[in-house]
């Protein structure tokens, strides 16, 4: 992996891999729903809409036509903690995804009869998410794990915030979050670095100089949150404040949490679904931020059987932190292992790794030395990362189980 600093701090990366003939880029921005104010809660995520209506003099359809006249692809992806713009295309178009992605982010149109109907589009996928309990069940743990902060708002925003934002709102956004040292062009496959910074100061060299001060810190809180959505089934989720990525005790964590939920030779899918026909999904997954995390668990399971799960679910949690067993370290280490390098076999894989690198530890980490930090972690530490955590404070969050008190 190759890093270049531009003088206005705009990060350059890229990862030449031999023997494809694609390439992903994409722009990364430090603009997630996170940093945004309350009363615009949302903004992030619409933005990112807004940018496909309308970008350096094209229009919604011109842009669409640019890259897909050549075969490629256009997507975005807006989190807590950031937002994403990526073009998949053939090696020959990079200099046109990087066009294209530079529009989008410093010339988006935003007109207002765009932001009108776009505004109706977001409401409805707001919509779709509250009629989607296994969605919004999660927004409702975040709220309750991060009570009253920024990370604990819904990346969609709600709909009086929605309503409220204003195309002057949008130009703002776009002045104050996307600046040179908040962002991160990345492209992998087939690419050679120079000609990607070469092509990066044409298209990013008006971009304000300067990162941005750092989001709140998250603090975990706990809490309970009781969904009223209607619902056919009990949704219900656990949250336990985690390491955050820097931790020292953060792979640890993150092996505690695949032998708990991660896959379907774990204790909770093996116990609770497999043996006990309690539920259909059950998991547990560990969630990093750069200064907080949370570990969470999930089970969907008949309402009828829902006092019985939920249960069962403590005790495994319980009994996982104090009997993890050799090889089930040694099987979720392998797991893990495979998921990193198989995933490092796409363009849009090595490129997403290298951001989330760039983001986390601030310079670029080869694959190999998150494998030695894997091969590190010991049975001991699985198991001490697991009852700190579950010692800790917690969150719950349910639809269609009865209300319970607060822990």
């Amino acid at each position: 992996m190759k890093l270049t600093l531009l003088d206005n701090g705009l990060r350059v990366a890229t990862r030449a891999m031999p023997g494809v003939e694609t390439a992903a880029v994409g722009l990364f921005a430090e603009a997630g729903a996170r940093h945004e104010p309350e009363r615009l809660n949302g903004i992030a995520h619409l933005f990112e809409h807004m940018v496909f209506k309308g970008a350096g003099g094209r229009s919604a359809r011109e842009i669409s036509e640019a890259i897909e006249d050549v075969g490629g692809d256009l997507n975005a992806c807006t989190e807590r903690d950031g937002t994403s713009f990526t073009a998949a295309v053939m090696a020959e178009h990079v200099p046109l995804a990087v066009e294209l992605l530079a529009d989008m982010v410093q010339r988006p149109h935003c007109e207002p009869a765009d932001l009108a109907r776009e505004k109706d589009v977001v409401l409805q996928e707001l919509g779709e998410a509250r009629d989607t309990p296994s969605d919004i069940v999660f927004d409702e743990l975040w709220s309750a794990a991060f009570a009253d902060q920024p990370l604990g708002r819904p990346v969609l925003g709600e709909e009086h915030s929605i309503e409220a934002i204003g195309v002057e709102d949008l130009r703002d956004w776009r002045r104050e979050r996307y600046r040179a040292g908040s962002l991160i062009l990345v492209a992998a496959g087939k690419v050679e670095h120079e000609r990607l910074v070469a092509l990066a100061e044409r298209h990013f060299a008006d971009l304000p100089a300067g990162a941005l001060d750092a989001a709140e810190p998250g603090r975990f809180t706990g809490g309970v949150r009781v969904g009223r959505v209607p619902s056919e089934q009990a949704h219900l989720t656990l949250g336990f404040a985690a390491p955050a990525q820097r931790d020292p005790d953060y792979f640890a964590a993150r092996l505690f949490s695949d032998i708990v939920g991660g896959g379907m030779s774990s204790r909770l899918f093996q116990q609770v679904r497999e043996e006990r026909g309690l539920a259909y999904s059950v998991y547990a997954s560990l969630y990093p931020y750069t200064d907080a995390g949370i570990l969470s668990v999930y089970a969907a399971t008949a309402r009828s059987q829902s006092a019985a799960a939920a249960q069962l679910v403590e005790e495994i949690l319980a009994e996982t932190a104090a009997t993890a067993t050799p090889r089930e370290l040694e099987r979720v280490r392998t797991q893990a292992r495979a998921a990193l390098l198989m995933s490092l076999e796409s363009p849009w894989g090595q490129a997403h790794y290298a951001a989330r690198q760039l983001t986390v530890y601030g310079r670029l980490v080869e694959p190999a030395e998150v494998v030695e930090e894997l091969a590190r972690v010991t049975l001991d530490e699985v198991r001490e990362a697991g009852r700190k955590m579950l010692a800790g404070p917690r969150a719950r969050a349910t639809i269609g189980f009865p209300a319970v008190r607060a822990a």
